[in-house]
């Protein structure tokens, strides 16, 4: 028996209805993180369609041939129990087809269900957050002498060229497309620390997001070279930005759950990284926060 559900791809018109969805769900959505999803793989974002009416959508990012990842995955909940959800995973998974890695964030009472089709568990993520006022993170700032050799540069000051390099050595797939559009971003704050050579040694951005009850801000991505380094971005990021700010560190750093603890960050949630395939063999112990669970 064919079903009734028509899976089409995201449209722009389709935007703030999933971001509806994902601050229902408690994504805590970037203020037009769903946007720079659409451009980042056009064929890997679809909606759910009953007659005229969405009721789920689903993301299988291609970033290349060797590596690709699934998330904002959510049916409406009206609409659960009713086999939906398996086709839009489905959908995504034959679009991902043939590739030797596919990466997700699963929710504690999905990780059953995604261990069947084959992902293994690699390790936990763990989502931190504060509640920040203005002076909180501006005391006891820690100084040494490698800060004296780099500059923190913002936003169109930072070199491109830099960032890209330092980001593809520590992600599990060279990211320009996408990591272009989510610093050239207007809302929020990016931030660089490069040496005089203009070589990268570390980087964060800041953006709005829409909690379940008003807004707070996500930091994401953050990546140094040090503890030290992931602290003096932290301290300069969250700088005019009081409020609930989130963080979502992975368990490959164990550095980041523990600065993220002296800092004050308290745990809000866990998810588990999980892979189909062969498990990338970067290393993440420079990665303090991930950009974003919904594209890994």
């Amino acid at each position: 028996m064919s079903s009734f559900l028509k899976i089409r791809p995201l449209e722009r018109r389709d935007i703030s209805c999933v971001t509806h969805w994902s601050r229902i769900e408690g994504f805590a959505p970037g203020i037009g993180d769903v946007g720079i999803y659409r451009h980042t793989d056009r064929q890997g974002l679809w909606v759910g369609w009953l007659g005229n009416k969405p009721i789920g959508c689903i993301a299988g990012i291609r970033y290349n041939a060797s590596y690709g990842f699934i998330g904002l995955f959510i049916v409406t909940s009206e609409y659960r129990g009713n086999g939906y959800g398996c086709e839009l995973w489905k959908h995504a998974l034959n679009h991902l087809e043939n590739l030797p890695c596919i990466g997700l964030e699963a929710a504690p009472s999905r990780i059953t269900d995604y261990s069947k089709w084959g992902f293994k568990a690699s390790s936990d993520t763990t989502r931190w957050q504060l509640i920040h006022s203005d002076k909180l993170l501006k005391d006891n700032l820690l100084f040494n002498n490698q800060f004296e050799q780099l500059h923190l540069l913002e936003g169109h000051n930072i070199p491109s060229n830099s960032i890209q390099a330092y980001d593809a050595k520590r992600e599990p797939s060279p990211r320009p497309h996408f990591l272009s559009d989510w610093l050239n971003h207007s809302a929020g704050k990016v931030l660089a620390l490069v040496d005089r050579d203009n070589n990268c040694h570390g980087f964060g951005r800041i953006r709005p997001c829409l909690l379940k009850e008003g807004e707070g801000w996500r930091i994401g991505p953050l990546i140094a070279d040090s503890d030290e380094l992931a602290e003096l971005l932290i301290r300069n990021l969250t700088e005019r930005h009081p409020g609930i700010i989130l963080l979502d560190s992975p368990g490959l750093n164990p550095g980041a759950n523990d600065l993220c603890e002296r800092l004050g960050f308290n745990k809000s949630s866990q998810t588990l990284r999980m892979y189909k395939g062969t498990q990338p063999t970067i290393q993440m112990k420079d990665v303090y926060g991930l950009a974003c669970l919904e594209l890994g």
